[in-house]
């Protein structure tokens, strides 16, 4: 008798706490829908934080991650899923690590979640943060490929934004691939500045309000100046 009032006490806990976990998913849903509504991105990761803990999940792991990302907390999502590298990861999780790790100046290790990326949908877009990136650590001959597929194949309207401004800004895509062409010329041969310098101009003549080529543009030219400079003395 007193085995059978033991197990009837533990079924009624456990019917109990079922309940309440029940109860408490359905709060934090409907938290979540209202943060949604508001457009409040830290209800959101805190809805989203609790239904985890509730009832985890891989697409609301990688959700999370991707709303940490979208909102610049790069380290937080990378916390959330990690830096490994893994094919199985569904495109959204690929995409936070790759963006998160570049943003954190991590470029090795973004390439290669760019790379999946492109593996697995390649475009102009993801060619032009592979080519960028290539650049960056020193892969002159795999930037190469990539520019050129990216001058094939992007569209006179495609834009893609610039930060080095305090005000952010769009220029012209293939625009981008040709100022990327220059500064992978000049990575290859530092004394072949017009050549650079000609496929930076190759880049104003598409967007001349592109101020990054512009710069550059500015950099090399007082670079050949002062070659020239110091040639003028020896003689």
């Amino acid at each position: 008798m007193k085995r059978i009032v033991l197990v009837l006490l533990f079924a009624i806990g456990f019917l109990g706490n079922a309940q309440t976990k029940s109860e408490l998913q359905k709060h934090y849903e409907d938290f979540y829908k209202e943060m949604r509504l508001q457009g409040d991105v830290s209800g959101v990761i805190n809805a989203i934080t609790h239904l985890n803990v509730i009832a985890p999940s891989k697409e609301r792991k990688d959700t999370l991650a991707f709303i940490y990302a979208n909102d610049n907390q790069h380290l937080q999502a990378l916390n959330t899923i990690g830096i490994e590298k893994n094919v199985a990861d569904s495109d959204l999780a690929v995409q936070v690590k790759a963006i998160s790790l570049k943003a954190l100046n991590e470029p090795k290790r973004a390439l290669e979640h760019f790379e999946i990326l492109y593996q697995r949908v390649p475009g102009p877009y993801l060619a032009y943060e592979l080519a960028d990136l290539k650049i960056q650590t020193g892969d002159i001959i795999g930037a190469e490929s990539l520019i050129e597929y990216g001058i094939a194949n992007a569209k006179d309207d495609m834009k893609h934004p610039f930060y080095e401004r305090q005000q952010p800004y769009e220029a012209s895509l293939k625009a981008a691939f040709y100022h990327l062409k220059g500064l992978n010329e000049f990575n290859k041969d530092k004394n072949n500045l017009d050549g650079a310098i000609a496929l930076i101009d190759e880049a104003l003549k598409i967007d001349p309000s592109f101020n990054l080529a512009s710069l550059s543009k500015q950099a090399l030219t007082a670079k050949k100046e002062a070659a020239k400079t110091t040639l003028d003395k020896k003689d």
